[in-house]
C-alpha cells in the first residue's frame, strides 16, 4: 500500500484561539484534506509529561520501552551517530546551551532556537565547562554549536524533560529528577557561575542577544542496556525530513530523505512513508500565531497542495494527517475514495478543539 503519515506539531491551535486563527486561514487543499478524511484517534496528555504529545508519538514509532511521563526520549546515540559520533558503552545524554530568563518568581527555559548561537561562541563555552565535568568525573563531546554530549553511567537513573516540553515553563517543574539530581544540579551551577563574566556573553550582551547562561540535559539513553532499541522492525520504509530521529534505531531501517520537497515524495512512491512537517512548532512554542499563520500558509502552498493533488491523482493511495498542540494529538486519514465525497464542504473546523 502507497501511504504516507505526516506528523505536524502543533497544527492543532490552542483552543482559546482556535475560532480567531483559523478564520484568517486560506488553506483550501488542507481543508478538504481534513473535511473528507476518516477521524482515526484522538488522545489527550498529561500537561506535565516530560516529552511533547508529536515527540511521545515518534518515540512510539521507533524507541523501545519508552512511556510518555518516564522520561525523554532516549535520543542520545541516534543524535551522536547524526553528528558522527560513536558511543558503544555507557549512559549518555545530550547537553544544550540554553537560556534561563527571570520571571516574577522563578526561572524560565527560554526556546534554545532562539539563541542563535554561533559554532565559534559555542566552543568558547564548550572550553570553559569541559574542565568542570572532567573534574566531576564525565567526558562532555562537541557535537555541534546548539548539541552536545555528556557520558555519566551514574546517572542512568535521572527522569530528564525534552527542552522544547520544558521551555516556556518554571524550570523547577521540569528538572531532571532521580538520585543523581543533585550531582547534576552542581555541576549546572559551577557552569553557571563560570560563564557568568565569560567573554562570549558579554559580548552576546553587548549587541543585545540573550547571553548562555545555562545547560540543559536530556536524552539519556544508556547503550549497554538497550534503552534504545526500536519499537519494532522498520515502520516505515521511507522518512522524510525527521531530522535527529532519522537515525533513531527504529528509523534508521527505512530510506531516510533529508532535506525534499513534495515533488520528491511523490516521486520516491513510498509503500510506507512519514514526513515530518515542523514549521509551526517554534511559533507555537513563543505563541507568535502571527508567524504561525504565516508558516501555516507556507506548508499549504508547497506541500498541501501538491500532496492533495497526488492523492487524486492517485500517485498516493492514502494519507494520514497527525496534528498535536502541547496536551492533545488528533489522527485522521484520507484516501482517494474519501476525496470523492464532494457533498462533504472543505472545512478546517476538525481543528477546532
Amino acid at each position: 500500500m502507497n501511504q504516507l503519515d505526516i506528523l505536524l506539531p502543533f497544527g492543532l491551535p490552542p483552543a482559546d484561539l482556535a475560532k480567531d486563527l483559523l478564520r484568517q486561514c486560506n488553506t483550501p487543499a488542507l481543508a478538504m484534506l481534513l473535511a473528507r478524511a476518516k477521524a482515526l484517534q484522538s488522545e489527550s496528555f498529561d500537561p506535565f509529561s516530560r516529552a511533547l504529545p508529536h515527540e511521545t508519538w515518534l518515540a512510539g514509532k521507533f524507541l523501545a520501552d519508552y512511556t510518555a511521563t518516564s522520561s525523554s526520549p532516549p535520543l542520545a546515540d541516534a543524535l551522536m551517530r547524526q553528528h558522527g559520533l560513536q558511543a558503544e558503552t555507557g549512559t549518555w545524554f545530550v547537553v544544550q546551551p540554553v537560556h534561563f530568563h527571570i520571571a516574577r518568581d522563578h526561572l524560565v527555559l527560554t526556546d534554545p532556537r532562539q539563541l542563535v548561537l554561533p559554532d565559534a561562541e559555542s566552543r568558547l563555552l564548550f572550553e570553559a565547562a569541559r574542565p568542570l565535568f572532567e573534574e566531576a568525573g564525565k567526558t562532555l563531546v562537541y557535537g555541534d554549536a546548539a548539541t552536545w554530549f555528556v557520558q555519566a553511567d551514574d546517572w542512568s537513573d535521572l527522569h530528564t524533560a525534552t527542552p522544547d516540553a520544558a521551555c516556556g515553563h518554571n524550570i523547577d517543574i521540569w528538572m531532571p529528577r532521580g538520585e543523581a539530581e543533585l550531582a547534576w544540579r552542581k555541576l549546572q551551577n559551577e557552569v553557571q557561575m563560570h560563564w557568568h563574566m565569560h567573554e562570549v556573553n558579554a559580548e552576546r550582551e553587548a549587541r543585545g542577544a540573550r547571553p548562555v547562561n545555562s545547560l540543559w540535559l536530556w536524552g539519556g539513553a544508556s547503550m549497554a542496556h538497550g534503552t534504545h532499541a526500536p519499537a519494532s522492525a522498520a515502520p516505515y520504509t521511507d522518512t522524510f525530513r525527521l531530522h535527529g530521529w532519522g537515525l533513531a534505531p527504529g528509523a534508521s531501517a527505512a530510506r531516510n530523505h533529508g532535506d525534499c520537497d513534495a515533488f520528491d515524495i511523490v516521486l520516491a512512491r513510498p509503500r510506507r512513508g512519514l514526513l515530518l512537517l515542523d514549521a509551526l512548532q517554534a511559533p507555537a512554542l513563543a505563541a507568535d500565531w502571527g508567524n504561525w499563520l504565516q508558516q501555516l500558509q507556507i506548508l499549504e502552498t508547497n506541500w498541501f497542495v501538491l500532496l492533495l493533488s497526488a492523492l487524486q491523482g492517485g500517485r498516493l493511495k492514502h494519507v494520514n494527517l497527525i496534528l498535536t498542540h502541547n496536551t492533545g494529538l488528533a489522527e485522521y486519514g484520507v484516501s482517494k475514495a474519501s476525496l470523492r465525497k464532494f457533498w462533504i464542504k472543505p472545512s478546517l473546523d476538525r481543528l477546532l478543539p
